[in-house]
């Protein structure tokens, strides 16, 4: 074909752009800051242990990504059947929540206060300019309070006030955990809560298994993958990038192409462009944020202290914000029978101070924290590795959408670059969603015309049609 592209990172999107080109004939070149593919969908292993860093449940409406997904997984993608609950006010709660459970735990005098603060929502609105006014509207408030604030404020690391109702308005609708909480509250849940995912597909070995797999077939194809090497400058002459310029482990890198597709933030894409963009551009990508987090995951001398892939915690008198049993997303996670590997998750600002604390006092806390909600014993963990994992969680703060609205205008002007995936695009991306962009932009090189900007802004992402139940 004679073409030829770089592209930027290799996490979902970037590999997902790279294996389309590849197999298409492009010269590829992906250029991966990181010593491992996968972005956020890695999958670190510690003395035998593998951890999935964030947590990747399997499923998509979108039926030519399942196709790739089960293609390069064969017999090695499992079938598993979902657990996950909330630890709140001392007590798990069934996830999505049962009627029983939420009585259970509110109490029936609470239960019917919340049913009444959910009906007088509905006809005394408040402003919708925030999260918690957007939540308020749709629940009531004493259903946000119990159910939304808390967990919420851990993530973010700010009050929800301060979040963007955007935030609201893509993901609370796409998780039925939150209408099966109002729907169990007002006695609606049963048929609801049928359609809501049971089941979902998972690597065997975590992750990072799958897009290992995307990365063999990128170099099987012809492409190459350059890890440990971050781009630290994009060359700009006139309305084309002319190469894109990395610090490889052994030296500077020095790429050039026809074509460019971007993964990096795109809070940092700006301010690695020479000649440097508009000053406007440089101020919105100033302006963006990221919530940031690290996993502390811990081998436990314990065989299995609880039956859930995942628990989110709602304890305001804990900083860990939830917590995985990594041998329930895959027993082969965990090499040992008789002892566990437990993530504990912490959201931070890369300020704070736990960020830059030593791995062994991160891991003592973690110990510590889950011991004092009764999940293990803290005794009992014998070792512990951390990770940390920045620019995870785009932030939807005041401003935000108008400083995209600045770079994407920009970006419209430069005639080969494409930016694509969670952080590319500054919008909080299921797994599949990022994907697409990756490959919408490997097809836009081919010739086709896609919108990536399109790419999940439905209004909802309903999991009832992605797995059998």
């Amino acid at each position: 074909m004679g073409k030829s592209a770089a592209i930027i990172g290799a996490g979902p999107a970037g590999l997902a752009a790279g294996r389309e080109l590849a197999l298409a004939g492009v010269d590829v070149t992906l250029l991966e800051r990181d010593a491992i593919v996968g972005g956020l969908s890695r999958t670190v292993e510690h003395n035998g242990y593998r951890f999935d860093v964030g947590g990747h449940r399997f499923f998509t409406k979108i039926d030519e990504v399942g196709e790739i997904w089960d293609d390069l997984m064969g017999d090695d993608f499992l079938t598993r059947r979902r657990l996950s609950r909330i630890f709140y006010r001392g007590q798990l709660l069934d996830y999505p929540l049962s009627v029983s459970s939420t009585l259970r735990t509110l109490g029936i005098w609470e239960s019917l206060l919340s049913i009444g603060s959910y009906l007088w929502a509905r006809v005394r609105r408040v402003p919708e300019d925030s999260f918690e006014g957007w939540v308020t509207n749709r629940f009531g408030r004493r259903l946000y309070e119990h159910f939304f604030r808390t967990y919420t404020e851990k993530v973010w690391g700010m009050p929800c006030t301060e979040l963007s109702a955007d935030w609201a308005a893509q993901r609370i609708k796409s998780l039925s955990l939150w209408r099966a909480l109002r729907d169990a509250i007002l006695r609606r849940g049963d048929k609801e809560a049928t359609s809501l995912l049971r089941q979902f597909k998972y690597p065997r070995l975590g992750p990072g298994m799958l897009y290992r797999r995307y990365a063999e077939q990128i170099e099987q194809a012809g492409g190459t993958i350059q890890l440990n090497s971050p781009v630290t400058q994009l060359r700009l002459d006139g309305r084309r990038v002319t190469r894109v310029v990395a610090e490889g482990p052994t030296g500077p890198l020095d790429v050039e192409a026809e074509e460019y597709i971007n993964s990096m933030p795109l809070a940092d894409l700006p301010l690695r462009v020479r000649p440097e963009p508009p000053e406007d551009v440089l101020e919105a990508a100033r302006g963006l944020r990221h919530r940031s987090f690290l996993t502390a995951a811990l081998i436990v001398d314990e065989p299995d202290p609880f039956p859930d892939q995942w628990i989110y915690v709602h304890e305001p008198d804990v900083r860990l914000g939830r917590v995985q049993n990594y041998r329930n997303w895959s027993p082969a996670m965990v090499p040992d029978e008789d002892r566990c590997c437990i993530g504990v998750e912490y959201f931070a600002w890369t300020s704070d101070s736990i960020w830059s604390e030593p791995d062994e006092a991160i891991i003592d806390l973690a110990g510590r924290e889950l011991g004092k909600l009764g999940l293990i014993d803290p005794a009992s963990v014998m070792d512990g590795r951390v990770v940390r994992m920045e620019h995870a969680y785009p932030v939807y703060d005041p401003g935000y959408d108008r400083r995209v609205r600045t770079i994407r205008a920009w970006l419209a002007e430069v005639e080969n670059l494409q930016t694509v995936g969670r952080s590319g695009l500054h919008r909080y991306n299921n797994m599949d969603h990022s994907v697409l962009t990756g490959m919408y932009a490997a097809r836009n090189v081919l010739g086709d015309s896609h919108d990536v900007w399109s790419v999940n802004t439905e209004e909802q992402y309903l999991e009832k049609r992605s797995q059998p139940e």
